[in-house]
């Protein structure tokens, strides 16, 4: 624990030259008072300091795990000894630049009301990275009770955050809603009737696809009957994450990584809930996390642990070893949705190849974010030769873009492109379409 002088106490100190300089301009025997105004707030200074009230305890709460992107609330608790306490209390708390950009926070604290030597506050920051974030040194100060020295202290944490994917959008009340009336709702009525396993005949009703109605049947019976099937259940789902150096790129203030994890997992409780079998694979420079299918809404968390550990890699991606990887595991059809993204040609070439020998067996859907900044950039009005070459350089990257897109559908790969807080949605919409066609 030590003391240092406030800014009070500095310009207290400071103001005292000037004074003695006129008094010893007027009357020259006078030229002690300034030496003698800086000795007496010296010691006073001192004295401040040693008084000031002493720190008894300090109770630091941090959650055990968050959600990359979410608020993260930390809260500090300081008791005080002495009979005077402190005036003012501040804390600053370092911490890794997974949970802070800057890599630290500062806390607001007040005097309890109960207790005139307590005192509390709260913090709050936005993890911007996943992955396990350290908390490291405390720093707490306060003044004594003339508020001309500071008396402060540091206190190392050995405390860490989990901070994992961002699922809020699966506890968002109308993704419940749309899980309830139409998963289990009207919802399973139409995968009844489009399906691809025959379950029933039934009498036919208006909104029924004509191409199910059954003849023979409804000339035997003396009415319109149709033919109702039961979509296949257990159907695997592989979701295929690229985590190379343009997913790394930030979008909306977080990594394009991270709002792909998101819709991911938003999906995974989807198909989880639909009783399919799901598995998460990520890859960059090669294949990395290979999770085996998981099936029941019971395993979503254990998922949502898995892509916590999906790690940043500034690495160009190797579409050919992953996807040929990726190919040799499955030994069934199955729909596998790669979230990815490309700015050099010459990859989406090799990308466009690899993904050419996956829609021979699979069922392949690709997820692209948009990219709203270089849409700003074609957008903004030019006020220099700068802003005009960034426009030109901005639309040559979106139509290469939109060029491997097209030629993407033209192979019969589906491909959903959206903004960030859209493509979540999206990719559902999706994927409950492909299971009443019964595609799978």
């Amino acid at each position: 624990m030590n003391f240092y002088p406030t800014g009070r106490a500095i310009w207290l100190i400071a103001l005292g030259a000037p004074i003695a300089a006129v008094l010893a301009a007027i009357i020259p025997s006078l030229w002690a008072i300034g030496a003698g105004w800086a000795a007496m707030l010296l010691l006073l200074l001192i004295l401040d300091g040693l008084v000031a009230a002493k720190v008894n305890e300090v109770r630091l709460t941090v959650p055990g795990s968050t959600e990359i992107g979410a608020p993260l609330s930390l809260g500090l608790a300081a008791d005080f000894s002495g009979k005077i306490g402190p005036r003012r209390l501040f804390g600053n708390l370092g911490l890794d630049q997974r949970l802070a950009e800057d890599g630290t926070v500062a806390f607001a604290l007040n005097r309890n009301t109960a207790d005139s030597h307590g005192f509390s506050g709260q913090a709050t920051t936005i993890p911007v990275r996943r992955g396990t974030g350290d908390i490291g040194k405390l720093w707490l100060r306060w003044t004594g009770p003339l508020g001309l020295a500071w008396r402060q202290i540091q206190k190392q944490s050995n405390q860490s955050v989990a901070v994992m994917p961002n699922i809020s959008a699966v506890r968002s009340p109308s993704v419940q809603m749309f899980l309830r009336d139409s998963l289990f709702g009207l919802l399973a009525r139409k995968i009844r009737g489009e399906g691809s396993e025959f379950e029933a005949l039934a009498e036919y009703q208006p909104g029924m696809d004509r191409r199910s109605i059954d003849w023979k049947g409804s000339a035997r019976h003396s009415k319109l009957l149709a033919k109702e099937y039961d979509t296949e259940r257990n159907n695997q789902i592989v979701f295929a994450l690229d985590c190379g150096s343009t997913m790394c790129e930030p979008i909306a203030g977080l990594p394009r990584i991270d709002r792909a994890v998101s819709a991911a997992l938003l999906t995974a409780y989807i198909t989880l809930k639909a009783g399919d079998r799901t598995s998460l694979f990520s890859f960059a420079a090669k294949p990395e996390l290979s999770t085996p299918f998981l099936s029941g809404s019971r395993n979503f968390f254990r998922l949502q642990q898995e892509a916590a550990t999906i790690d940043y890699r500034h690495q160009e991606s190797n579409y050919t070893l992953a996807l040929s990887s990726l190919q040799n595991r499955l030994q069934r059809r199955s729909l596998i949705i790669i979230f990815t993204d490309f700015t050099d040609p010459t990859a989406a070439d090799l990308m466009l190849e690899a993904a050419g020998r996956l829609i021979d067996k699979h069922l392949v859907l690709f997820v692209v974010l948009e990219d709203r900044e270089l849409t700003a950039i074609i957008d903004k009005a030019p006020e220099s030769a700068e802003d005009v070459a960034r426009a030109v350089t901005a639309r040559n990257l979106l139509d290469q873009k939109k060029l491997v897109l097209t030629r993407l559908r033209h192979m019969g790969i589906d491909v959903i492109e959206g903004a960030q807080q859209d493509i979540g949605t999206r990719l559902i919409n999706s994927y409950l379409n492909i299971k009443r066609r019964g595609a799978l």
